[in-house]
This record gives C-alpha cells, sequence and structure tokens, in this order.
C-alpha cells in the first residue's frame, strides 16, 4: 500500500510531521552528498492570501490541504559551522516555524568506548569517517515558534521512503539550535 494521499504528499499524524517528510522526500529528490538546507515554514492558507504569486510558484492552490508549505531559503554558506550560521538567523512573524536538512556520519552507542583520548574536532571527524561501523544519515529537523518539533531520519544504507524514522526527539541539538532562531 502506498503512503501517499492522492497530492503526493506524506501521510501524517501532525502538519509539522508532514512537513519534514515532504522536505525529506525533497532532499531524497536531490540525492546525496548535498549541503546544509534551509527551509521557512509559512501557513499554507497565509501565503495563498498574502503572497499569491509565490504561492502560485510553488504550486498552490486552493486544492493543495497541507497547512504548513516548507520555502527553502537561499543557500548556506559552506564555510561557516552551521550553529555560527544559526545564530545569525532571524524570521519575520509571517514564519511559523523553520526546518533544515543536513547530513552527517553517525556512529551506533557501542562505539561510543572505542574513542579515543585527546582528539581535537578534525582528528575525531576523520577517526569517525573510517570507522568501519559509520552510517551516512541525512536529518530533517523542523521546529515551530510555539516550541512543537518533529525529525525525520534517513540512512544511507536505508534509502526508501517506508524506512525513513520520525520523532520529536531524534536530533535535538539541531531542534534547540533551530528554536532559537525565534528567540530575540
Amino acid at each position: 500500500m502506498d503512503n501517499l494521499p492522492v497530492d503526493g504528499t506524506p501521510l501524517a499524524a501532525s502538519p509539522l510531521t508532514r512537513a519534514v517528510l515532504e522536505i525529506d522526500e525533497y532532499a531524497a529528490g536531490l540525492g546525496w552528498d548535498q549541503p546544509a538546507r534551509l527551509f521557512a515554514l509559512v501557513d499554507t492558507a497565509r501565503l495563498r492570501e498574502q503572497e499569491p504569486s509565490l504561492a502560485e510558484q510553488l504550486g498552490i492552490d486552493a486544492t493543495t490541504t497541507a497547512s504548513l508549505t516548507p520555502v527553502e531559503q537561499d543557500e548556506i554558506p559552506a564555510d561557516v559551522p552551521l550553529d555560527e550560521f544559526l545564530a545569525t538567523i532571524g524570521w519575520p512573524e509571517a514564519v511559523a516555524g523553520c526546518a533544515m536538512t543536513v547530513e552527517r556520519l553517525m556512529l551506533p552507542p557501542s562505539a561510543e568506548d572505542s574513542v579515543p583520548a585527546g582528539m581535537d574536532e578534525a582528528q575525531l571527524a576523520k577517526w569517525v569517517a573510517d570507522h568501519p561501523d559509520r552510517q551516512e544519515v541525512r536529518m530533517t529537523v523542523a521546529v515551530l515558534r510555539g516550541g512543537e518539533r518533529e525529525s525525520a531520519l534517513r540512512l544511507r544504507e536505508k534509502d526508501a521512503t517506508s524506512e525513513v524514522l520520525t520523532g520529536s526527539q531524534l536530533v535535538p541539538g539541531l531542534a534547540d539550535a533551530l528554536a532559537a532562531t525565534f528567540e530575540s
């Protein structure tokens, strides 16, 4: 059975989960080894009303059922660490939330005990990249102004929509950094 309704977007329990899965599918369509991407999440009805030309560009019309629309932002500078970049972001009131996709290498929890002591960040990154149990993962994390969070994780070795994991606490550090973009 297909997990997509008639309009092609993923079925999900909440509008935020649906937006995260929509962004994950978009990123999956671009392939792997992509830069991080930042999205504003806007109320779809408000977007149709206040920005009809943008809504039309995004393919949003009266039949669109999603209540949140992801709008990709300008490219994130590759030479700036994500935490520093996110610290420079501020959103206008029209933005209900934001989301980010980022690819990383991760290790299973069992590998934590074997991390050599005294490594700097570059050495640790190389150690993880060379580790035989490493996994490539794409994380899509979204937050709303009111505090709601959602994440989707896609492993490169299980690169299928049916294998995407979702949950509100999968990537708490990135969710915290995104939530901080709404604090002023």
